[in-house]
């Protein structure tokens, strides 16, 4: 087992405010970070000890970077595969290159769990306008077509009521793969954000209840107010895929809680999450902390929730009127600000968001949305 012990550099492909979170985690530990992405002066690179500038599909580049570098992880999961292998060639990659491969493509993941024996919505590999209105039919008339690679946050979506709305939206999907999803009546959206060693050793953050505006998440409620045997199920099932695609670092499982009480896996991403975010603050060991830990090997750390906790994005949006009203949003003092340190706030890009601490999940949340209020207050 290769241990990677503080004062060893991180390498990290990727740049945003995943990458800028774990670099606190693992600089506070210790150790140094190199981040890897097309983008200068990024989230991550402002806080890294060092910012390498080029393409992905640079791959002298990614070698060269991997040479530096004593473990390779990753805050961003559409990196082309090709970049992994050459990593892998000199430098261990953690999660593997195998494990972005199957992810990073929804058919190929959806293809994963059906095989593994996980539960799914019902979905129809799509390459042609005909499969897609038989699929459709074999659906009962509701769908969410998507495409297969490179989506997030809603992006590359739509939802299909009836066969009459084929024609609007598949201009967008004809030249590229895609798959149409069963249009599932849940009750509520959950996720499960867990880490497994290099030793397998597994640690779960537990259900967390995720609420979205406009296909993003805006709401994050640690922890879930769900059923005990709902909350087992979903932890089973997220234990169970670390196991599947031998993940070493952290992954997230996001769930539907269906109407009859049943949990459907939803997607993974296999990095740190949006939902996990309030750990940074709630927990005793940070979901960006437990990434530094299992991708260098050493034993995972506790996930004990030190208090009940909510967390609101912060969205461009907030800045169509001006600067926020920070000090407003500093008076809750149980409500802990994170800026991403973008430079340009566009509509529906995240530059930030609060966690509120409270006695119960509820409170916490009406605290959230009260601090993210009185940033628009002039």
């Amino acid at each position: 087992m290769s241990v990677v012990l503080p004062g060893a550099t991180i390498g990290v492909l990727g740049s945003g405010q995943l990458g800028r979170m774990f670099t606190i985690a693992a600089r506070r530990m210790g150790y140094r970070v190199a981040t890897f992405s097309p983008e200068q002066d990024t989230p991550t690179g402002q806080v890294a000890d060092e910012e390498v500038v080029a393409s992905y599909d640079d791959l002298d580049a990614i070698r060269a970077f991997a040479k530096r570098v004593d473990v390779l992880t990753f805050e961003f999961e559409n990196v082309p595969s090709a970049a992994t292998e050459a990593a892998a060639a000199f430098v261990p990659v953690r999660p593997a290159g195998s494990v972005l491969h199957i992810t990073q493509n929804r058919l190929r993941e959806k293809d994963f769990l059906a095989r593994h024996g996980f539960p799914v919505t019902p979905f129809h590999p799509i390459s042609s306008r005909n499969e897609l209105v038989a699929a459709l039919h074999g659906c009962g008339g509701r769908g969410i077509l998507k495409t297969a690679g490179f989506g997030y946050d809603g992006k590359g979506q739509a939802r299909l009521d009836s066969e009459f709305e084929i024609e609007d939206v598949w201009p967008a999907y004809e030249d590229v793969p895609a798959v149409l999803e069963a249009f599932v009546p849940f009750e509520r959206e959950l996720s499960v954000v867990a880490a497994r060693g290099l030793s397998g050793q597994i640690v779960t953050y537990g259900v967390v209840e995720n609420r979205h505006r406009n296909h993003i998440l805006d709401l994050t409620i640690a922890p879930a107010s769900v059923p005990d045997a709902v909350a087992r199920e979903a932890m089973r099932i997220t234990e169970g895929i670390l196991e599947a695609l031998d993940v070493v670092g952290v992954l997230c499982v996001e769930l539907f809680l269906h109407e009859d009480g049943t949990v459907l896996v939803n997607e993974l991403a296999p990095r740190t999450h949006n939902s996990g975010h309030f750990t940074f603050d709630a927990s005793l060991t940070s979901q960006f902390e437990q990434q530094l830990r299992a991708v260098c090997g050493l034993p995972l750390g506790s996930t004990e929730q030190l208090r009940p906790a909510a967390m609101v994005n912060l969205l461009g949006d907030l800045w169509e009127s001006g600067e926020p009203n920070w000090q407003a949003a500093a008076h809750f003092p149980d409500v802990k600000i994170h800026l991403y340190g973008k430079s340009e706030a566009r509509p529906g890009r995240k530059m930030g968001h609060l966690t509120a601490l409270a006695a119960t999940p509820e409170l916490a949340a009406r605290r959230a949305w009260q601090a993210r209020e009185a940033l628009t207050r002039r």
